[in-house]
């Protein structure tokens, strides 16, 4: 990652330092991108920015009708998933670093990542009830990062097998 970039803001006639974290920067190139993006298709949106697992977390919001935001979601996550990975590139353009930024529109990930919590939770218990390793469904990278997570919670043990798009998490006892 970039070093801390510091910025001088002017308060009271008063200099006073700004630190902004490579996160924060990502997030706010990510939102600059955003922005555009929701002008040029004419689409009314909020970007509200913020750091989640050492990531920096950039949401799409709106205070009218969230359905509206539907295209941008598409079936199943496809055009989030999409214009995900042309935020990242374009907040690499922009820092020259790597972004690993997670990108949600209208909640529709944080809904998906309770249900992907629930499901993990039902899968971690079969494991345990069990004590047999369990291999789920193919699933994209951000369920399967979702889905380790709370394995790694449970205290039990998971990697992924397989290759993309036939990737999938095998749940195994600790």
């Amino acid at each position: 990652m970039t070093e801390n970039v510091v910025e001088t803001t002017v308060s009271d006639d008063v200099d006073e330092p700004v630190t902004t974290s490579p996160l924060e920067e990502e997030g706010e190139a990510a939102a600059d991108y955003l922005e555009e993006l929701l002008d040029i298709a004419d689409l009314d949106g909020d970007i509200d920015i913020g750091v989640e697992h050492d990531r920096a977390a950039v949401e799409i919001v709106t205070e009218g009708d969230p359905g509206s935001l539907d295209k941008l979601v598409g079936a199943d996550g496809s055009v989030l998933d999409a214009l995900q990975e042309l935020t990242r590139l374009a907040v690499q353009a922009r820092t020259g670093e790597r972004s690993r930024l997670m990108l949600d529109v209208a909640g529709y990930r944080a809904a998906q990542k309770r249900a992907l919590e629930v499901f993990a939770g039902e899968a971690i218990a079969g494991v345990r009830e069990s004590g047999e390793a369990r291999s789920l469904a193919a699933m994209n990278p951000f369920e399967r990062k979702v889905v380790h997570d709370a394995v790694a919670a449970a205290g039990l043990v998971s990697d992924s097998e397989g290759v993309e798009p036939n990737r999938r998490v095998v749940i195994r006892p600790a």
